[in-house]
């Protein structure tokens, strides 16, 4: 069986650089150039899938009757997996914007494509510019865009979750838009540690009910932390979608 999971991978490996090396020329130009967006992202949503089908990962989802129509929404997920980031993106909304780390703008390729795409970086080592970016974020969220923050800030090596970063709570407040608790499950037996091999899985998507930052004020955000933590909690002890 580990043969076959290798096999597998590498397939999927070179399936997957090779529509990269065919997509990225014309989604950089569709997104960069004529900035359709819808575009972009739809090869993106297409590399995306291929990437999943090819790697044997299936997910499931439930509450999405819990997603107010409409309305824009800042997604909070717990994070225990390399699978969880794809995963969502797919699974959540047709243009999901991201706050991510900035040490990801270190890949020139990944850097153009997040820009393009309006994902938003935080340094977090450097405060002053940490603060702009949830400016430039909560200007994003007021037009219309919605956001995905994995606000444990790393990947869960235990699958419990880790303290949560205040950094996407206050962008949410500053927009004054709810805040959907996301358990994510299921992802971490995906890639054992140290091999590069993918091992097909099925992952659990729940979605929670919306928790309303209007309102609030920035002096409010350890609370509405709290609150949101305990939601993501409450989703992830109700277990796999699959059962």
């Amino acid at each position: 069986m580990p043969f076959l999971y290798a096999v597998r991978s590498i397939i999927a490996y070179l399936l997957i650089i090779l529509y990269i090396l065919v997509a990225a020329p014309p989604a950089l130009f569709i997104g960069g150039v004529l900035r359709w967006k819808r575009g972009m992202y739809f090869l993106g949503h297409v590399g995306v899938g291929l990437a999943l089908a090819l790697c044997g990962i299936r997910y499931r989802v439930r509450g999405r009757e819990n997603l107010p129509p409409g309305t824009t929404v800042v997604f909070c997920a717990n994070h225990e997996s390399n699978v969880d980031p794809p995963v969502l993106f797919l699974a959540l909304h047709p243009q999901l914007h991201v706050l991510y780390k900035a040490e990801l703008r270190s890949v020139p390729l990944m850097r153009t494509v997040l820009d393009v795409g309006g994902f938003v970086a935080v340094d977090r080592k450097d405060r002053e510019q940490a603060m702009r970016s949830l400016e430039e974020g909560a200007a994003s969220l007021r037009a219309g865009n919605p956001f995905l923050i994995f606000p444990e800030g790393t990947r869960s090596r235990t699958g419990q979750l880790l303290p949560f970063k205040k950094g996407g709570f206050i962008m949410a407040i500053k927009a004054g838009v709810p805040m959907v608790p996301v358990a994510i499950s299921g992802g971490r037996a995906a890639m054992q540690k140290g091999s590069a091999f993918v091992r097909p899985v099925h992952v659990s998507i729940r979605i929670g009910r919306p928790v309303p930052t209007a309102g609030l004020t920035v002096d409010d955000r350890d609370e509405l932390v709290d609150r949101v933590r305990t939601e993501v909690q409450n989703l992830l002890d109700q277990g796999p979608v699959w059962t």
